[in-house]
């Protein structure tokens, strides 16, 4: 499913015009792109949470010349599924 589909299903199922799903579906991104970038975790009961992880500095290996190459460390996003979307699914 891509994002122009989630907005005709939740606009269907809301009963609300695609405008108004696809302006809460960024509403909803933005929002918690924000929350992260504040270091902050969202926490949908039900659904899962999203949150931030450091990812160490570690060396890797250029896959074509096979030398070693210096990855630097990051922060990455990640979700983690709540206990009734993994029964669900």
């Amino acid at each position: 499913m891509n994002k122009a589909e989630l907005i005709a299903q939740l606009a269907e199922d809301a009963g609300i015009t695609k405008v108004q799903a696809n302006a809460a579906l960024d509403s909803f991104v933005d929002t918690v792109t924000k929350t992260l970038k504040k270091g902050d975790k969202v926490t949908l009961v039900g659904f899962g949470t999203f949150s931030v992880s450091k990812r160490a500095a570690r060396t890797g290996r250029n896959p074509q010349t096979g030398e070693a190459i210096k990855i630097k460390a990051k922060k990455v996003a990640r979700f983690k599924a709540g206990k009734e979307l993994s029964s669900k699914v």
